[in-house]
């Protein structure tokens, strides 16, 4: 074995970054969820009236955490020693710094000071599971091991409507026969709403065509055609049927009134909704921007706490360490919070000044504009950015908007104008909202009737922009 030295250098990140980068990504929401559970972990940590925080940046400093007790290593004579005869070597081992810095506590964000703060009431909500569990325990003919089943499919269906694992595993889970599975399964599928515990999409299709007595034209197709059906190769279904196209039309929109997702309108509204983080309002002629984090509490380090950490005396060593390590973490997160509101703060200013135009006319008039182009204005990282606009949504007077709607590609038109390619994406949905359903445009045609617009695109470049829209292919979307 051979021993040398090597020099190297390497980026590393102190834990407060880490923390901050942790809460730069979080939306309002799970950011109040984050405070919870170190006001609970953290004893030194406090919730406080704003009021209150204001009055105590007027009082003395704070101690800092980086104090030495050097008495704790003197011996025990010395330990006696009365708080009087203290020496002026001992008081100057306490360094009575502020916890945080004085900029840190004053920074306030626009807030509506006249916006009424109030708790909005839940409304009851019945849930699925809630309605299909109603519905089993009225079965009186039903065995109690038969409920049983019943309850573990009715927990096994996700939220359209679908059951989510295989008749064996709940079978195995429960030591019951999978064909006693299947015979609870039946009566489960035509609760309401029909269709529900399905395994797949023809299943569900099927069941809600038994239970509303559909034609046997539409129960064939979906039987021996699937595939076909899928495809919508209509013509190719008339011939194997030998039956009229009309009538196959007439038993695609009996099939088409049914529903393919029955779990739908019984997720909770919770689940739905969305908080804006941000609010941005028109003001006269300049746009105000406020976070909404009027929930997220005012924190402190706890005053008793301070007190036992500047008691040289009666406070033990081992208690002081473990003290100063909550203090540490308590201030790494009341900085990393007030640094999280004056980054979002700054990057949404940014995007209302260069999407100036959207703020003041509408989802029509957005720019192109990439995450370089805030994190220079901003002096950031793009990947400071991209964690303050994941995952969060600013209210608008057009709506609401993930921060990220705001980022799109640029490209240029046949004339050299800049343009984004949110544009040319709201131009592609326009054209196929506008094709003869019976003779959908493919690629190639939109192609060549973008070009109508000024806009040069190749076909690969279409076809991406239609799947990420959801649009399916022009087969697909064929209407007989």
């Amino acid at each position: 074995m051979e021993l040398g030295q090597r020099l190297q250098m390497r980026l590393q990140q102190s834990p407060q970054q880490v923390l901050l980068s942790t809460l730069l990504q979080l939306p309002v929401l799970a950011l109040e969820q984050r405070i919870k559970v170190e006001l609970q972990e953290n004893p030194l940590l406090e919730e406080v009236q704003e009021s209150e925080l204001e009055l105590e940046e007027k009082e003395e400093p704070e101690l800092s955490p980086d104090q030495d007790d050097k008495d704790e290593d003197e011996d025990s004579g010395e330990k006696e020693e009365t708080e009087d005869a203290v020496t002026e070597e001992d008081k100057e081992e306490i360094d009575w710094d502020l916890i945080l810095d004085e900029d840190e506590y004053t920074f306030k964000i626009p807030v509506d000071k006249s916006a009424e703060v109030y708790d909005r009431p839940e409304v009851s909500v019945t849930t699925l599971s809630d309605h299909l569990l109603d519905q089993l325990h009225l079965l009186p003919e039903l065995t109690g091991t038969e409920q049983k089943i019943g309850e573990n499919i009715i927990w096994n269906v996700n939220e359209d409507g679908y059951l989510a694992c295989s008749l064996t595993e709940i079978a195995d889970q429960l030591g019951v026969a999978e064909q006693d599975a299947e015979k609870v399964l039946k009566f489960v599928q035509f609760f309401d709403p029909v269709g529900i515990a399905a395994r797949d999409l023809k299943e569900c299709l099927l069941i809600q065509l038994e239970e509303y007595k559909g034609s046997e034209i539409a129960k064939t197709i979906l039987l021996e055609y699937y595939d076909d059906f899928k495809n919508k190769r209509f013509e190719k279904i008339a011939k194997k049927m030998e039956v009229s196209l009309q009538e196959i039309k007439e038993a695609m929109e009996e099939i088409a009134k049914l529903n393919p997702k029955p779990g739908e309108g019984y997720i909770s509204q919770n689940e739905n909704y969305v908080l804006p983080d941000v609010i941005v309002e028109r003001v006269d002629d300049d746009f105000v921007v406020a976070l909404n984090d009027y929930n997220i509490p005012n924190l402190r380090i706890s005053p008793a706490y301070k007190k036992m950490l500047s008691d040289r005396k009666k406070t033990a060593k081992d208690v002081k360490n473990y003290l100063r390590k909550r203090l540490e973490s308590a201030r790494w997160l009341i900085s990393s919070i007030h640094q999280r509101r004056s980054t979002i703060y700054r990057v949404v200013c940014e995007i209302v000044e260069k999407q100036r135009e959207f703020f003041e006319k509408g989802p029509g008039h957005i720019k192109p504009m990439i995450l370089k182009d805030i994190a220079d204005e901003v002096n950031m990282d793009i990947s400071t950015i991209s964690r303050v606009t994941n995952g969060k949504y600013v209210q608008t007077d057009h709506g609401v908007f993930e921060l990220k709607y705001f980022f799109t590609e640029r490209m240029k038109t046949t004339e050299g104008e800049d343009i984004s390619n949110r544009e040319i994406k709201d131009k592609i949905r326009q054209i196929i909202e506008e094709e003869d359903s019976k003779k959908p445009y493919n690629d190639d045609k939109i192609v060549k009737l973008l070009k109508n617009y000024n806009y040069s695109i190749a076909r690969r470049t279409v076809a991406k922009y239609r799947e990420q829209m959801k649009i399916p292919v022009a087969r697909l979307r064929r209407q007989i």
